[in-house]
């Protein structure tokens, strides 16, 4: 790399900031499109389930059979309900991990670039520069600590969610089946 962007780099680096953004907008968008399709098919269904229980209750007789379908149709509706909250965390979930480590990847590809810059740059630097590559690199080096950090932290965050649905949901079903 040179120590001066060029146009050739200034394109290459744009090309490839591009492709980045495009590989997030895909990841994105099949995000959207796999919530859009699970809105289409709870909807379908929905419908489908209505009507079913629209005829199951013209056909009742007395008081106790609208008891009795009311308890009938209450588990599978808590159920269902449940499911479709774990299918719209579970898509959001997987898709910002997707996008995450997309981003992951951009960054340590970056920071590898302004390592090798740094590295070219102390090779031609005058003498007595030394202290400021280094200085340089040690800046570099406490950024990418901190963002370690703090993705870590945000990692964690996200697996305590996943814990505390995965306990709420499974006593929403167990609450659903008394």
């Amino acid at each position: 790399m040179a120590m001066y962007p060029t146009p050739e780099n200034m394109s290459k680096a744009q090309k490839e900031n591009l492709e980045a953004m495009m590989k997030l907008s895909q990841k994105a968008f099949e995000g959207v499109e796999k919530m859009v399709e699970l809105q289409l098919n709870a909807a379908k269904s929905s419908l489908q389930e209505t009507s079913e229980k629209f005829k199951a209750l013209m056909s009742v007789k007395d008081a106790q059979d609208v008891v009795n379908l009311n308890k009938e149709m209450a588990a599978p509706a808590a159920e269902k309900a449940l499911a479709y909250s774990r299918a719209i965390y579970d898509i959001a979930s997987q898709t910002s991990s997707e996008v995450q480590r997309l981003i992951d990847a951009q960054i340590a590809e970056s920071n590898k670039k302004l390592v090798d810059a740094l590295d070219e740059f102390s090779k031609n630097a005058p003498p007595g520069s030394d202290a400021v590559v280094s200085m340089m690199k040690q800046t570099l080096t406490a950024a990418n600590s901190a963002y370690e950090t703090a993705n870590k932290a945000a990692r964690q965050v996200v697996e305590m969610a996943e814990r505390n649905l995965k306990a709420a949901t499974e006593a929403g079903i167990n609450l659903g089946k008394r």
